[in-house]
């Protein structure tokens, strides 16, 4: 299944879609109820007559209670490090696991909605990514058993505000506000079974994954490409903690050109330039669809204060 939310008069609802129309779901359950109450096998008995996709207005398919970024394509490690951090090569650490951090949950922006530059941002780019949606809570999962716990995926655009992001990691605490104003999912959650005809023989989905800035191909890569399977990612994530239903969980950026700063640090300007107002992104995965957002004109940003240096008194 693939299910959406949208606004079809005035009303925001959610359904299956199927061809170009979709199905719609009663007035007040969403996907993210459907999660919750693991019922989303029960979706199809629920909908009523179809409404054309040209009638509505995709929104992100539900509001995640917590998105993880992991970083599992050690080709993007290698040509964003320079960009970022001057860096070279991919650190050992890398290896070890599936690093990941937690980004903003109130900054998810549908598949077609328009996109703020970030306050003072000049180095604007997209992420091409896929995310995982968990559909049943888990706690130390095994990868073996943590594919029980997939309800499905959608495309994820991890939108980077470079300049800012390089900035705050010298603190060795981020990224914050490089990583803050908009994370595009969508344009629907397509259930985990959907996706098994692509998955390779050790377990990957290999689905094609291409990126384009005002129609002109940048990036072209494979999801399994991926150093780490998603159920590596879900295994890693409830660790000592628990994993819940909505909980999104991104690929993290592929690799040959799936963001702007990896294309900068190994041509060693930024080109192509970066995002600017007016610029239209397309994000297309295999299996899933594609997004498509515009860049506009974002705040200016507000002005606070350097950190005061303060004398070390002790009462």
């Amino acid at each position: 299944m693939r299910i959406a939310t949208f606004t079809h008069r005035g009303r925001v609802l959610s359904g299956i879609v199927e061809d170009r129309s979709v199905r719609p779901l009663p007035e007040g359950v969403g996907l993210l109820d459907l999660l919750t109450d693991d019922r989303l096998h029960e979706a199809p008995d629920l909908t009523g007559d179809a409404i054309p996709l040209d009638d509505v207005r995709l929104h992100a398919p539900f509001p995640p209670p917590t998105v993880r970024d992991f970083v599992a394509f050690e080709e993007h490690v290698e040509g964003v490090r320079r960009s970022v951090d001057g860096g070279s090569g991919v650190p050992d650490a890398w290896y070890d696991a599936p690093a990941f951090y937690f980004t903003n949950p109130y900054a998810v922006v549908g598949p077609y909605d328009d996109v703020p530059l970030p306050p003072g941002c000049r180095a604007f780019d997209f992420e091409l990514e896929v995310a995982a949606v968990i559909g049943r809570e888990g706690r130390d999962l095994t990868p073996e058993s943590a594919r029980d716990h997939i309800a499905g995926y959608l495309i994820m655009n991890d939108w980077s505000a470079r300049d800012l992001q390089g900035r705050e990691m010298r603190v060795n605490l981020g990224p914050a506000k490089g990583k803050d104003t908009a994370t595009t999912l969508g344009p629907w959650l397509v259930t985990a079974d959907e996706l098994e005809p692509y998955r390779d023989g050790d377990g990957f989905l290999r689905l094609a994954l291409t990126a384009s800035v005002n129609g002109a191909e940048v990036g072209r890569d494979l999801l399994s490409n991926m150093s780490w399977p998603f159920e590596d990612l879900v295994a890693y994530a409830s660790r000592g903690t628990w994993v819940r239903p909505g909980d999104v969980l991104g690929s993290g950026t592929c690799g040959n050109g799936g963001c702007l700063a990896e294309l900068w640090g190994l041509r060693g300007r930024q080109d192509p330039p970066p995002l600017r107002p007016g610029d239209v992104v397309e994000l297309t995965v295999e299996g899933i669809g594609a997004v498509r957002n515009t860049v506009v004109a974002g705040a200016d940003p507000l002005p606070i204060p350097r950190a005061r240096v303060r004398p070390r008194n002790r009462p």
